[in-house]
């Protein structure tokens, strides 16, 4: 596109508008849409957005509209110098000794001491505020009101009568402009009058500028330490006829047909320049035409999203409001249409909040800030020990691999500030992180080992350069990006590993398997060597590397050491309860009924535990599962379902998948179909919105439609009877392909394969009485299926190839 732009600027245009024709004409398609009768009265009501850096919640009020703003970079905090104690390497080994010599009492005693972090500034991410509008209205009363966010252009739209006049508002973030963009407009001349304002909870000053307002100031949030960046925004307008009056903090508008608000904030995080950029940002866009630089936005953004569509059948409901949707779910009934808006409505949020420039990637909450999370004692921060991973569990699959740029920004930057805790808390080389992190290089551990002592955290978020290299075969990133931050952390696991004398295995810790404990004469404990998570992930970060090496033809050496020392990890074993064993001895659980279920990672997102490889264990799983779930006062929150979905799906048990799905729109999600961490667990007074169950929602959904991970792609290997017709579009395997999929009555009808790369493929056909016509190209092809039911291919990048069934 940008070649024939150089070239025939005219024709560009036409392609833009006609690109603009295809998104509108889809505007009836309910399974892209959220929409209400009503504005929100309740931030966990109102609708998203976000262009990567700034997150906004539209309320879509009619005499009085809230807009609460977010950026990325708002944190409070600073680094920190001083966060880990200096326990070294020969006291490591004295703690070690006390484990290995069976007294775990003294041992957790000990490890407390000496292991524990020491934050002093470890800050939060926190809102900024809201900005106001304030409208005067004729006498009349309102009709048809409407707020949609339609998720094919990123567009959040609310329309309204009052009288015989129609108003009408567009908001959207723009990436292209680095601004959150608002026109207001009205089908009479000069039927608009309103103020603008903030309502700010960060301390400002806010100036008058001759179009608009600008603030200033310093984040402070004593509640997690000193310490905080400095902001700069600004708001500014442009209107069609009427008149712009800046005084006393507000902007006054009077008698204007049009109106168009530009606002941008930054801050000093990584950006010595922020005042400048901010200013300047807001005064390009409102110098440009509104309608060009709205048709930018939606190029760029729907080159993401129309990669990849669900489409489940149609519902009885898909006419109804959203939020009257949720709640017939919310009552106990199914509805297939919100289940494919709830997936397609996960990769909307995560394009909104991680693109490929962003400066950090999403947090707890995403981009956005409810000012609830911030609040608690686990802050609204990079939580390694499951929610990071899940807000990226859905970008491969899902066909986004551009937005994991900035999670692996993050886990370089971890790679580096973790060297130093790595040598001063376990005296190895490499790099370690741990339960939590922030923006500021915490790598240590958590202040309480109990949930904090968890040094494979760093292998675990450092896997995902290692997924993504599986999906794109892209060997540049791997030799420049993904293998020297693996590497490191292999170093790490080589040197922090001890050899048990007990039984001659090599064995991490003392550490957590997060955030639980067992039983042990007694007492109620958390540490111990070589919790099964820690076996899961130092398998495979070591196992990825040796494949690295391989690959790219380098450090024989290393990799013969890895190899060694793969060969000296424990096993996986099945526990006396029948479950996957969650510790190397087999303690009984304090917290039977506990949300984390960490060494089921063997199941999903790995692949160390397989039907097809490790059946024995597959039933151990599904058992861990099932004495979880029926767990009296099991700790159900919206991740630990999400993660059902995925270990269900990877059980190929479609009722028990689907189950975990309605189970997470139904507890675990508000009327925006956001997730929620409810009141009552992990200390919250409240329901919380946490970005991590949209995300790992959305990924199970497509786990349950498309799996890649044996070797060979399988079609829709967990599909519940209640999707029994439906299709999908550009879902993402490893190896690099996009699959198209059609099928009616829980029957595959057609599939098409197309390679991004160039590579070898293998499908698994589950019906092997009713074979498909292959068409290569479009061209029809012989291929013949093996005793397992797999055919096999190969594929140039762009080519494809067909799967037809009569």
């Amino acid at each position: 596109m940008r070649y024939i732009k150089k070239l025939i600027p005219a024709l560009s245009l036409m392609l833009l508008t006609c690109m603009s024709v295809q998104v509108s004409a889809s505007q009836d398609n309910n399974r892209h849409k959220l929409w209400y009768k009503q504005p929100a009265k309740v931030w966990m009501e109102s609708s998203p957005l976000g262009n990567g850096r700034i997150g906004a919640m539209v309320y879509g009020g009619i005499e009085t509209e809230t807009i609460a703003l977010n950026e990325i970079t708002m944190w409070s905090g600073e680094r920190d110098k001083f966060q880990e104690r200096l326990c070294g390497k020969d006291m490591l080994n004295d703690i070690r000794q006390i484990f290995f010599a069976g007294d775990y009492s003294k041992g957790n005693r000990i490890a407390s001491d000496y292991l524990s972090g020491t934050p002093h500034s470890f800050g939060s991410h926190v809102p900024l505020g809201d900005l106001k509008m304030n409208f005067k209205y004729p006498q009349g009363n309102v009709s048809d009101y409407r707020r949609e966010l339609n998720l094919e252009n990123a567009i959040n739209t609310v329309t309204f009568n009052i009288g015989n006049v129609k108003y009408t508002r567009e908001y959207f973030c723009s990436n292209p402009d680095e601004a959150l963009i608002i026109k207001l407009s009205a089908n009479k001349a000069k039927a608009l009058n309103l103020n603008l304002s903030f309502d700010l909870l960060r301390e400002s000053d806010i100036r008058t500028t001759n179009n608009g307002l600008e603030f200033s100031g310093k984040v402070s949030f004593p509640k997690q330490g000193p310490g905080g960046v400095n902001f700069s925004g600004k708001v500014g307008v442009t209107v069609k006829d009427g008149k712009i009056i800046t005084k006393d903090g507000k902007i006054e508008i009077t008698d204007a047909t049009s109106v168009v608000i530009a606002f941008d904030v930054r801050t000093d995080y990584s950006n010595p320049k922020y005042k400048e950029d901010c200013i300047k940002t807001v005064d390009n866009v409102l110098a440009q035409n509104y309608d060009k630089v709205k048709q930018k936005h939606i190029t760029d953004y729907s080159n993401l999203y129309s990669r990849v569509d669900l489409f489940l059948g149609n519902s009885e409901t898909d006419n109804l409001p959203t939020d009257a949707r949720w709640k017939r779910v919310k009552d106990g009934a199914n509805d297939i249409g919100l289940d494919a808006l709830f997936f397609n409505y996960a990769r909307y949020l995560l394009i909104a909040a991680s693109r490929e420039n962003s400066p950090l990637p999403a947090n707890l909450q995403g981009i956005w800030n409810d000012n609830l999370a911030c609040n608690m004692g686990w802050t609204n921060d990079y939580h390694l020990d499951i929610n990071t991973q899940q807000n990226y569990w859905l970008s491969n699959i899902g066909n986004l691999g551009e937005c994991n740029k900035p999670l692996f920004n993050y886990i370089e930057d971890l790679s580096i500030q973790g060297q130093k805790t790595a040598k001063n808390v376990y005296g190895t080389r490499g790099w370690t992180a741990h339960t939590v992190a922030n923006v500021w290089g915490y790598t240590s551990p958590g202040q309480s080992p109990n949930w904090g002592l968890f040094p494979t955290g760093s292998s675990w978020i450092a896997s995902h350069l290692w997924t993504h290299y599986n999906y794109t075969l892209d060997k540049e990133f791997l030799k420049d990006k993904a293998y020297p931050i693996l590497k490191s952390n292999a170093e790490f696991l080589l040197d922090y590993m001890a050899v048990n004398p007990n039984n001659g295995y090599l064995m991490t810790g003392p550490s957590t398997s997060p955030e639980n404990a067992f039983s042990y004469k007694g007492e109620t404990l958390s540490l111990s060597m070589m919790p099964t998570v820690d076996r899961v992930l130092v398998l495979e970060t070591l196992s990825s590397c040796v494949e690295i090496s391989e690959i790219l033809g380098v450090d024989k050496d290393f990799r013969d050491s890895l190899k060694i020392a793969i060969a000296k990890l424990p096993p996986l074993k099945i526990g006396k309860n029948g479950g996957v064993q969650e510790w190397f001895e087999d303690f009984d659980e304090a917290q039977p009924n506990h949300r984390h279920t960490s060494h089921l990672l063997a199941l999903y997102p790995f692949s160390q535990i397989s039907p097809v490889k490790t059946p024995a264990l597959v039933k151990a799983a599904r058992k861990t599962m099932e004495l979880r779930l029926a767990a009296e006062g099991w700790e159900d929150v919206e991740w630990s379902r999400a993660n059902m979905i995925c270990n269900y799906a990877r059980l190929l048990d479609a009722e028990k998948a689907y189950e975990s799905v309605i189970l997470l729109e139904r507890n675990f999600s508000r009327e925006n179909l956001l997730t929620i961490s409810p009141e009552g667990i992990a200390g919250a007074p409240y329901d919380i919105f946490i970005f991590d169950g949209n995300e790992a929602g959305g990924a199970g959904i497509a786990e349950m439609l498309l799996q890649s991970h044996e070797g060979y792609i399988q079609f829709l290997p967990a599909l519940p009877k209640e999707w029994n017709t439906g299709s999908f579009k550009g879902l993402h395997t490893q190896g690099g392909a996009e699959v198209d999929l059609k099928w009616k009555t829980g029957k595959v009808e057609n599939a098409i394969i197309k390679a991004s790369v160039d590579n070898n493929y293998s499908v698994k056909l589950t019906d092997t009485n009713n074979l498909p016509q292959f068409y290569k190209n479009g061209k029809h092809i012989m291929l013949k299926q093996t005793d397992n039911g797999l055919i096999s291919f190969s594929l140039n990048k762009g080519e494809t190839m067909e799967l037809k069934y009569n």
